[in-house]
C-alpha cells in the first residue's frame, strides 16, 4: 500500500513539474493561403522553432480563400474551440480586419498566441527586368501608373496593395490609376511575376530568401526603417533611394476565442520557452525575419495598437469612413 500510494504522489508530482506545452498533442499550423508565400514561412518557423518545445512535428495546412477570410471565419465558427491549432496572420491579416474584410469578425473574436518576428516590405521584380533600382520604377510608374502592372497576395485595400499606393503616392501619383492584380496570396503572386503575368510584386522581404539564391528575381528596395543583414545586406532601403515609405510587418499566430485558458496558455508558454533559445532565433534569421517576440497579454495589447493605427490609415487611404 504504502509503495502504492508513493508511485501515486511522485506521479501527480511529475505530472506538475510538466511544462504546460507538453500537453500540446497533434499541433498543426494552418497557413490561410496557397503555399509559397508569406504565410507559409511564417508557419514553417512555428514547425521548426517549437519542435524542440512540443517534441513532435507541427503538421503545416493551406487553407487559401478570401485573402485569409476562409481560415478567420473557420476558426471564429466550427473551430473556435480548437486545442491543437495555431493559424499564421500577418499585419495583412489585421488591415483586413480594420477595413471589414472579414465580416462581423473583429479582432475581439480570436486568441492572439504569439509572434513569428518582423518582416519588411519588398519590391520585387523579375531578374531580367529592365528595371535594375526603385527609382527608374517609380519614374514610370508616377508618369503613367496603368503602364505598370502590380501584382501581389491581396486585394485592393489590402496590405501588399497598401505598400505600392504609399509609394505611388510618395512619388505624386494617383494610388486609384494603378493596375494592381490581386491573388490569393503570395505564391501566386510570385509564379505570376516570374510567368511574366505581372510586372512588379510588392510583397515581403522574408519570403524572398530561396529566391535571391535561385536568382530569379532581384529587389529593388526593401520598406524597412534601415538595411537589414545577411542575405539582404546589399538591398537598399526605399527610404534610400529617396522614397520615405515604410512597411514593418508582424508576423504571428492566433487560435479561435473559445479555446480555453489552459489550452492557450500551454501554445504560450511554448513559444515563451523557445523565444529563449538561441535556436529560435536561428530560425527567426534563416527565414529572413527580425526578432519580434511577443506572447500572450503582450501579444494581445500590441495587437489593440496596431488595430488603432490601422484604423488610422486606412480611413486616410479612404479606405473606410
Amino acid at each position: 500500500m504504502t509503495f502504492i500510494r508513493f508511485c501515486g504522489a511522485f506521479a501527480v508530482a511529475a505530472t506538475l513539474a510538466m511544462p504546460a506545452f507538453a500537453e500540446i498533442t497533434r499541433p498543426e499550423c494552418v497557413a490561410p493561403a496557397n503555399p509559397g508565400g508569406g504565410f507559409d514561412l511564417t508557419c514553417r518557423i512555428a514547425q521548426t522553432g517549437l519542435e524542440p518545445q512540443l517534441g513532435t512535428a507541427m503538421e503545416v495546412n493551406f487553407m487559401p480563400g478570401g485573402i485569409c477570410a476562409v481560415a478567420y471565419s473557420l476558426f471564429n465558427t466550427t473551430r473556435t474551440d480548437d486545442a491543437s491549432a495555431i493559424v499564421a496572420f500577418s499585419t495583412g491579416s489585421l488591415l483586413n480586419i480594420a477595413t471589414g474584410k472579414y465580416g462581423e469578425f473583429d479582432e475581439n473574436d480570436v486568441r492572439w498566441v504569439a509572434t513569428a518576428g518582423a518582416d519588411f516590405g519588398a519590391v520585387i521584380v523579375r531578374a531580367d527586368s529592365p528595371y535594375q533600382d526603385l527609382s527608374a520604377l517609380m519614374a514610370d510608374f508616377s508618369k503613367d501608373p496603368a503602364s505598370v502592372v502590380v501584382g501581389a497576395g491581396g486585394s485592393v485595400g489590402s496590405q501588399d496593395w497598401m505598400k505600392a499606393a504609399l509609394l505611388l503616392r510618395g512619388a505624386g501619383g494617383d494610388p486609384k490609376a494603378m493596375r494592381y492584380v490581386a491573388f490569393d496570396g503570395g505564391g501566386d503572386a510570385i509564379a505570376a511575376l516570374l510567368g511574366g503575368s505581372i510586372g512588379v510584386y510588392t510583397g515581403d522581404m522574408g519570403e524572398m530568401t530561396p529566391h535571391l539564391e535561385a536568382g530569379t528575381m532581384r529587389v529593388l528596395a526593401s520598406m524597412s526603417p534601415e538595411r537589414l543583414d545577411g542575405v539582404f545586406a546589399d538591398i537598399p532601403t526605399a527610404k534610400e533611394q529617396g522614397f520615405d515609405v515604410e512597411w514593418t510587418i508582424m508576423r504571428g499566430f492566433y487560435m479561435g476565442g473559445s479555446v480555453s485558458d489552459e489550452d492557450y496558455n500551454a501554445w504560450v508558454s511554448a513559444f515563451e520557452a523557445a523565444y529563449a533559445t538561441p535556436e529560435f532565433a536561428a530560425v527567426q534569421t534563416g527565414k529572413g525575419l527580425l526578432p519580434l517576440n511577443l506572447a500572450g497579454d503582450k501579444l494581445t495589447a500590441a495587437i489593440a495598437t496596431n488595430m488603432e493605427l490601422l484604423r488610422t490609415i486606412a480611413r486616410d487611404a479612404g479606405l473606410i469612413n
